[in-house]
Formats: C-alpha cells, sequence, structure tokens
C-alpha cells in the first residue's frame, strides 16, 4: 500500500466533561508528540460538546481540510456517545454493525458481547477499522478523519498505528529561535511582514512577552533546512541593521 506524505495533522477532542472541566485533556501532548516525530504539524485543536449538530458541523469542516485529523472521544456506548451518528453525518453515509468489527467484540467478550456493547461498532458505512490495542474495541476511519476513544491511553497508540499503517513522514524540518530584549512588536511590524512576504515557504512566529528585566520578543522560524538557514542569517543580518539587538537560540 502506497502511504502518504503527511506535513499537517487535525486534532478534535469530543467531551462535556472536558469543557466543563470535570476531565483534563491529554490527547493535545500525545497528538503533538507524534507530529514531531512525523516531522508534521499540527493544523489546528478544536474541542466540542457532546451535542450532535456541533459535531456534524465541526466534522464536515475538518473533512473538507486537505490533511487528515483525529477525533477523540464520544464512541462509547451510552446516550451521550453520538461521535459516530454526527462522523456518518458528516460523511454524507448511514451507519451500521461493522462485521469485522462485530466478530472481534464476539471473540474478546464471548456471551458478554451483549447487543448494548455491540452498539460501540455500529459505524459508518464504508469505514475502515482502527485497531484498539487496551480492550481490542476498534476505532474507524471515515473520510480523512480517524475516530478513536477518548482514554490517551488507547488513543495514542491507535493513533500511532495509523501513522505507520497510512502516512509517511513529512520532510525534515529545523527551527531557528531568538529573542530581542527590550523590543516591541509593535516596533518591529514592517520588518516582520517584509521577512515573511519574502520567505513564504517559512513557517514564521513572534511572541512578546514580559520580563523583569523588561519587555522581549521571541522570533522564531521553522522549514526545510536548505531555505531556513538562509532565511536565519538573512534575518540576522535585517535586525542588525536597524540595530536591533538579538540573542540567539533563546526560548
Amino acid at each position: 500500500m502506497m502511504r502518504e506524505i503527511v506535513e499537517k495533522i487535525g486534532l478534535i477532542i469530543v467531551g462535556d466533561e472536558i469543557l466543563n472541566g470535570r476531565r483534563q485533556d491529554k490527547h493535545f501532548r500525545c497528538t503533538l508528540e507524534l507530529c514531531r516525530e512525523w516531522n508534521a504539524r499540527l493544523a489546528f485543536t478544536l474541542v466540542l460538546p457532546d451535542d450532535m449538530d456541533v459535531m456534524v458541523t465541526h466534522f464536515k469542516w475538518a473533512m473538507a481540510q486537505p490533511h487528515p485529523f483525529f477525533s477523540c472521544g464520544g464512541i462509547g456506548s451510552t446516550p451521550d456517545d453520538v461521535t459516530r451518528q454526527a462522523a456518518a453525518a458528516a460523511a454524507g453515509v448511514g451507519l451500521e454493525q461493522h462485521a469485522e468489527a462485530v466478530r472481534i467484540l464476539k471473540e474478546r467478550f464471548g456471551d458478554e458481547a451483549t447487543e448494548p456493547r455491540l452498539r460501540m461498532v455500529t459505524f459508518p458505512v464504508g469505514c475502515a477499522l482502527v485497531p484498539n490495542p487496551v480492550n481490542q474495541v476498534p476505532g474507524f476511519g471515515i473520510a480523512n478523519g480517524y475516530f478513536l476513544p477518548g482514554f490517551p491511553s488507547m488513543a495514542a497508540p491507535m493513533m500511532r498505528w495509523i501513522l505507520e499503517t497510512y502516512y509517511e513522514p513529512g520532510a525534515e524540518q529545523v527551527r531557528f529561535t531568538m529573542a530581542l530584549p527590550n523590543a516591541r512588536e509593535a516596533d518591529l511590524t514592517d520588518l516582520m511582514e517584509t521577512f515573511v512576504a519574502d520567505y513564504s515557504d517559512l513557517t514564521f512566529s513572534s511572541l512578546p512577552q514580559h520580563t523583569d528585566a523588561g519587555p522581549r520578543v521571541i522570533l522564531s522560524i521553522s522549514g526545510l533546512p536548505e531555505i531556513a538557514e538562509g532565511a536565519y542569517t538573512d534575518l540576522k543580518r535585517r535586525l542588525s541593521k536597524v540595530a536591533v539587538t538579538f540573542e540567539e537560540n533563546a526560548s
């Protein structure tokens, strides 16, 4: 099977318990770490309630993006677990019990593979299974989305399986960071806008900070080594030309 190069990955976290603070999210960090391993950027993160209409709207938007996304949460068997239904609606397909997933659950649970438990494998028509190494209850993939449990201990290895199975790492990226002590973003706007226009293939960020020693700005650029290295040298030249002091390798 030909694996696709992945450069960006999206993340959707589903659950009222995240939004009301009853549970702290851990999916973001897991996904970010995997993105780094695959030389991919985290394209977006959304936290959604257990609301069918809200999920359908945002799943449709995510499915229209040119990169894959993970959705974590809401694929259990309780009444508030409507992620499967929302994913099917967003993809424009119906729902059905997935024959292979039913077989997996019956093999795993035997006589305890009751109807409520089998609801967990009522998936969008035409989806692909995502194996779950923890309790064998699979997730599923439809369109460019992969729908996983809300437990990071399960979702993280399932994300890794998806990336290892379907995606090649993106090109290696490098990052250069510098601090500008006693600097303010407003005084550097023209310089930054010109620099970004000249190096549109790079990712550029500016982060203002307030320290005990006064204000400072953290500038960061990342991209392919052959572009980023020359751009970083040019950025230092531009700053020196307008007498802006910088400290390299800042955080």
